[in-house]
């Protein structure tokens, strides 16, 4: 056995063990895929460092990356997380009940003529007259919701059982280490900061209070922008899929100031290829109007459900839009639907009824 041999099962071995080491990414604790996100950027950066530190060419690192950006992304297809678009799109869709009733309420839907900029303008005009009161420091965003794990494990898609999860975050300022709290499968664990955030991970797009995000530019196309800059960049990407999920992850997983909620809808309006689907169904087999992308990249079309009558938020679901290694055109790829949310004094505790 040669020296080179022997350094590429060393190598083999180290990473092995840091993908071993690495934390599985649990139901619902954080957004939508940001475990598997860091897990596989990670395991990304530690292939490049390796890869300098022998001497090998670009097109090794390169190759792995096309290898990567192949494939259907895992953080999307392994949690149920119905918190993808959930709490913030459950409170903006409401609003739009009211709204429809000042204007002589009815169907939210009324047929195909309707585009997904007029749906999304809705949305945006209902929350952005919302007189909703802002959620305090002290206080925890609860949300009770469902959903279906699709496991790739096997090299094809194993659909789950539907699983009930409650969470309640934080929202105090500054960098914590202790982001709140998940109670999942009769077990209640605390949510830790996000992996390598060593002195806690501070209000972002990975940890929205409601004071972060009062700060975003609510101008639709200079919000769009700045999700561009703080969107991490990974290569051969769809880029504008990118920014739709990053976008549904922050809407779902945060309770949105008035101008903030209405800025983000009017943004994804601007997204290319967003479109709107008339039979959308959640977990819980609710039928909806659906704001939906399809990912090129991966083949997977996620869409976001709304109630056709108020467009209330009711959840997510995926499916492939092609053939893949996976699965077949249609196969189902994951779903979600929200219960209920609310604002809670105290981690681990039930809202009133």
């Amino acid at each position: 056995m040669t020296g080179t041999d022997n350094g590429r099962e060393a190598y083999a071995a180290e990473r092995a063990e840091l993908a071993r080491l690495l934390p599985p990414a649990p139901g619902t604790d954080l957004p939508p895929g940001r475990h598997e996100h860091h897990r596989e950027r990670l395991m990304n950066l530690i292939d490049d460092d390796t890869a300098r530190a022998q001497g090998r060419t670009g097109a090794d690192a390169q190759d792995r990356a096309r290898e990567r950006a192949g494939r259907p992304d895992r953080s999307r297809l392994l949690r149920p997380s119905f918190l993808a678009p959930a709490t913030a799109l459950a409170v903006a869709g409401a609003l739009v009940l009211g709204y429809a009733a000042q204007n002589g309420g009815g169907s939210a839907d009324t047929g195909d003529t309707r585009s997904v900029s007029q749906v999304l303008l809705r949305m945006s005009d209902a929350a952005g007259r919302s007189d909703a009161l802002p959620i305090r420091d002290d206080q925890f965003l609860y949300t009770r919701g469902t959903g279906r794990d699709v496991d790739l494990t096997s090299g094809k898609a194993v659909i789950g059982p539907l699983e009930e999860s409650e969470s309640w975050y934080s929202q105090k300022p500054g960098p914590q280490k202790k982001l709140g709290l998940i109670r999942q499968g009769g077990h209640t664990l605390p949510i830790n900061a996000e992996l390598g955030d060593s002195e806690g991970t501070r209000p972002g797009l990975n940890r929205p209070t409601y004071r972060w995000l009062a700060t975003l530019p609510t101008d639709p196309r200079q919000l769009l922008d700045y999700f561009d800059e703080i969107t991490p960049k990974f290569e051969g990407e769809d880029r504008d899929q990118a920014l739709f999920e990053s976008i549904g992850g922050l809407v779902g997983h945060a309770l949105l100031p008035p101008d903030t909620a209405a800025g983000l809808f009017e943004a994804v309006a601007l997204i290319p290829g967003v479109t709107r689907t008339p039979d959308a169904v959640d977990a819980l087999g609710r039928k909806g109007v659906g704001i939906a992308r399809d990912d090129e990249r991966s083949g997977v079309r996620t869409e976001w459900v709304f109630d056709p009558e108020d467009l209330s938020y009711l959840g997510w679901s995926s499916h492939l839009t092609r053939d893949t290694e996976y699965g077949k055109k249609g196969d189902f790829m994951g779903d979600s639907a929200v219960i209920e949310t609310a604002v809670v004094d105290k981690a681990g505790v039930k809202p009133q009824s």
